[in-house]
């Protein structure tokens, strides 16, 4: 066969496909988790604050399951991430996969609301579709650890798009899968959206199965010191045997002797057992003091943006659009689905401009406009052409929702050093979702009395504040694996 038109192969490099065909099988095999994941949490939040009110449970409670289950996520992400590095990455995202399978299981048999919340916050639910749980964070590092630095925009933005894709497919999935069951005389609501949380059961022991077939590229390469083994005498009986030997040996003893120290073997020093505290030291990571301020800049940066998103949640976006516009199942998950495949498609539009703007520029000037068009979400009417005019918005917001997290991911990688990288993106996660947590929070209480208003146009506001701040503070910060090499 002849090469590839000069056409394709641009194409090819261009949208970052080449670098993806190179990569690792291991980047491949998180490619494939991301997006069942994703295509798990798709498939729930679009049905999730239905099914909790099909069971009676009011507004005010639905939005304080959501909160208990992002404080759980916290806990869960805060204790799984910091040991990561030190118990292994491969061990955490197993156990966050068999996690996830459980509370699917628990979601598909209980009517508990207490037991529910158990489940989604010991377990992995996402109220919002997007990410939760260690899973993103642990990934990212090792995807930058077996990524080389020019092509991480590249495999970042293919990570960023099957999340996309895999949450588009399952909205789409959701959605319509709910109407058809619901349209059988038989079949309740509530039991319809039970099979969702089955199949969200199915797709945990799928992830499980791709995180066992990982190879041990993934872990950590701890740099220190090689190992030596040293044996230590035995300190009295064999020093005097050598001082014996120095002297000369009399001829009488000189077998006997002889026999004595051939019958002793040296052995190893039994070692103390280190205090508890010690051990618990040793598996948390050391932090450089130039990373913790850069850390704590971040904390308050994405805690406003996560706020925000906690107060315009997916979950809340779907039972607005249902309850003030009044749209079927179906054609909700035909909504999420268009924009989700139009976040999908914008990632690719973010490479060219990461490549002439870089990271930080790029993720600005891309989320500003998607947080103005949620602002706009909830001021047209119900009914007719409003209607129409707000999923505009949504689709328009779409467009660009997600074009900064490839370049943030980036960002965030050449920002903190290699061995503090796992667990700086754990923390920086953790914080987010507890941010996001007092949105949603706060979002049960405004949906309780129909303030559309106030919670995306604040959450819109909140956003576009976020973005013209991080680009204040971060512009022209150096690049912590450039200072490395130095």
């Amino acid at each position: 066969m002849g090469n590839p038109s000069p056409f394709l192969s641009r194409l090819s490099q261009g949208s970052g496909f080449s670098t993806v065909f190179k990569a690792t099988r291991d980047v491949k095999l998180l490619f494939l988790q991301r997006f069942f994941r994703l295509f798990a949490y798709g498939s729930t939040f679009i049905i999730l604050v239905h099914f909790l009110s099909g069971l009676g449970i009011s507004d005010e409670h639905v939005g304080l399951f959501m909160t208990l289950t992002m404080l759980g996520d916290v806990v869960i992400s805060f204790i799984l991430t910091l040991i990561t590095d030190q118990v292994g990455r491969r061990k955490v995202l197993s156990v966050g996969a068999a996690l996830m399978t459980v509370s699917g299981i628990v979601f598909s048999l209980s009517n508990s609301y207490w037991i529910l919340v158990v489940a989604s916050a010991l377990g992995v639910i996402s109220p919002s579709g997007n990410e939760i749980g260690p899973f993103r964070a642990v990934e990212e590092s090792i995807l930058s650890q077996l990524t080389p630095k020019d092509d991480r925009s590249d495999i970042f933005v293919w990570y960023t798009m099957c999340g996309t894709a895999g949450a588009a497919l399952g909205t789409i999935t959701s959605g319509w899968l709910v109407q058809l069951l619901q349209s059988i005389p038989s079949w309740a609501d509530v039991k319809a959206y039970r099979i969702i949380f089955v199949i969200y059961a199915a797709l945990g022991i799928i992830k499980l199965v791709l995180t066992l077939i990982l190879s041990r590229d993934v872990e950590l390469e701890r740099k220190g010191p090689a190992y030596h083994e040293v044996i230590e005498l035995e300190n009295e009986d064999l020093l005097s045997d050598t001082s014996s030997e120095g002297r000369g040996s009399t001829a009488e003893e000189g077998p006997e002797h002889l026999t004595r120290a051939d019958s002793r073997k040296p052995s190893l020093p039994t070692p103390s057992k280190p205090a508890f505290l010690a051990r618990v030291r040793s598996l948390l990571p050391q932090i450089s003091p130039t990373s913790l301020a850069i850390v704590f800049r971040l904390i308050l940066l994405f805690g406003l943006d996560s706020f925000a998103s906690g107060l315009a949640s997916p979950s809340w976006m779907t039972y607005f659009f249902t309850t003030y516009h009044h749209i079927t199942p179906s054609a909700l998950g035909t909504l999420f689905f268009t924009t989700n495949v139009l976040a999908t498609l914008s990632n690719f539009a973010a490479l060219p401009l990461a490549r002439r703007l870089g990271p930080l520029k790029t993720m600005t000037f891309t989320h500003l406009p998607s947080a103005i068009f949620l602002a706009l979400i909830p001021f047209p009417k119900a009914g007719g052409l409003g209607t129409w005019l707000a999923m505009a918005f949504l689709s328009l917001r779409a467009c660009t929702q997600s074009m900064d997290q490839a370049p943030r991911q980036a960002f965030l990688a050449a920002a903190v050093k290699t061995e503090e990288r796992t667990a700086i993106l754990g923390v920086v996660n953790i914080v987010k979702t507890l941010a996001q947590a007092g949105g949603i929070g706060s979002s049960g209480a405004l949906a309780a009395k129909s303030l559309w208003v106030v919670m995306f146009g604040g959450a819109g506001a909140m956003k576009a504040t976020y973005d013209l701040l991080i680009l204040w503070t971060f512009l022209g910060v150096r690049d912590r694996e450039d200072d490395d090499r130095d």
